[in-house]
């Protein structure tokens, strides 16, 4: 709710210390730090935030639960990755669309970290159905896909970013006008939030605001994705 404190620079104390010792022994020494600023707290935000989510659209979902819900877990999957360090260094918050455990659907997302805060909104990795999909949307309506991201609000304060193919994919012109949202692998929206913000009592507000504003360019992706908004 408005001119509620959710966060605090303890969550930032302890990320910072983490990233210095990140194994079991010191996490588990400091784990009712992570339960009390990290856990708790993003609880709290997830639940406050669930009734301006359901005005903003009431197909995608703020869970609370501790697990399987809006916050990611901080242990790292290391199964497949060279770095074996056990837990992230970083606070994700996702929203995800109602599909989303049976298809890839976008969302909404808030990223903390050490080295800054930014708000996501779209989707990122789509399977290839999915991703044809997408092509094929901005293929059959330029004119709604352009309408989507030169929206003002979303043009005034996201970035689209993410991967890109380096040629044009397989039937598609290579010099159509569309060419480099055509490429794309990720159709992801990302704008930056101050530490300040976070930590202050508008977080709800500027928060709601900002996934506000991306709201053209999940719309056309469940347009897309023949899901509902």
């Amino acid at each position: 709710m408005r001119g509620t404190r959710y966060f605090s620079n303890e969550l930032f104390a302890f990320i910072k210390e983490l990233k210095a010792n990140n194994d079991k022994p010191w996490f588990e020494e400091n784990k009712p730090r992570y339960e009390e600023h990290i856990k708790r707290a993003a609880t709290r935000f997830i639940e406050d935030f669930g009734p301006h989510l359901e005005k903003i659209s009431p197909h995608f979902v703020a869970d609370p639960r501790g697990n399987g819900g809006s916050l990611f877990r901080i242990y790292r999957d290391t199964r497949f990755s060279k770095d074996k360090t056990p837990y992230k260094t970083h606070v994700g918050i996702r929203f995800q669309h109602e599909r989303a455990k049976n298809v890839h659907a976008p969302g909404y997302y808030l990223h903390i970290a050490t080295d800054g805060v930014w708000v996501g909104a779209g989707i990122w990795h789509p399977e290839s159905d999915a991703l044809k999909k997408i092509r094929g949307a901005i293929l059959d309506d330029p004119t709604a896909w352009k309408r989507a991201k030169n929206a003002k609000r979303f043009r005034e304060r996201y970035e689209l970013t993410g991967d890109s193919l380096k040629r044009a994919p397989k039937g598609v012109d290579p010099e159509h006008p569309l060419i480099e949202d055509l490429r794309r692998k990720d159709f992801i929206g990302v704008a930056k939030m101050t530490k300040k913000t976070l930590l202050g009592p508008e977080l709800m507000r500027t928060f709601t605001a900002m996934c506000k504003d991306a709201a053209s360019l999940n719309r056309f992706l469940c347009r897309a994705l023949d899901l509902r908004y």
